[in-house]
């Protein structure tokens, strides 16, 4: 059973933030774990692409219904037409989650990610917590999160 590492962020962002999550992708799958996110652009695209390139599965929450929606480097699409609601179901899919940058969507994620006791790590994204492990680069991110999880 392949476990799933969370990647949370904003749709639009510096380019600083999207290079960091298409390299948290890379190493996400490299470390043998399939990546979730939202399914949608920005930094939910750019983890979903660099998972992708390194052979990585890749699975969209979207919050609407239609398929379509997701970017094209989702391998399976779970369409919810739960709009924002479908935050909590991308944080419960995951054994761990990654936030990179964000508005309140991502804030609304990390809330949930410490509520359910969640391990979590942020780059360039809110300081809300000494629960949420801030981190500068892809592979601190993922050293400190499997650190964290219950492997």
């Amino acid at each position: 059973m392949k476990r799933l590492i969370g990647v949370i962020g904003a749709r639009e962002c510096p380019p600083e933030s999207l290079e960091l999550a298409y390299q948290v992708g890379r190493e996400i799958a490299r470390h043998g774990f399939g990546l979730v996110c939202g399914g949608m652009k920005g930094v939910m695209e750019e983890s979903a692409r660099g998972c992708k390139e390194e052979g990585g599965l890749t699975v969209g929450i979207i919050p609407g219904d239609d398929f379509s929606q997701a970017n094209p480097f989702i391998d399976i699409v779970i369409p919810t037409a739960m709009g924002i609601m479908r935050n909590l179901l991308v944080v419960r899919a995951a054994a761990g989650l990654i936030a990179i940058d964000g508005k309140y969507g991502t804030l609304s994620e990390i809330a949930y990610a410490l509520q359910l006791q969640k391990p979590i790590v942020g780059l360039n994204t809110w300081d809300v917590s000494a629960e949420l492990t801030k981190v500068n680069t892809a592979q601190e991110a993922l050293k400190k999160l499997l650190e964290q999880m219950d492997l």
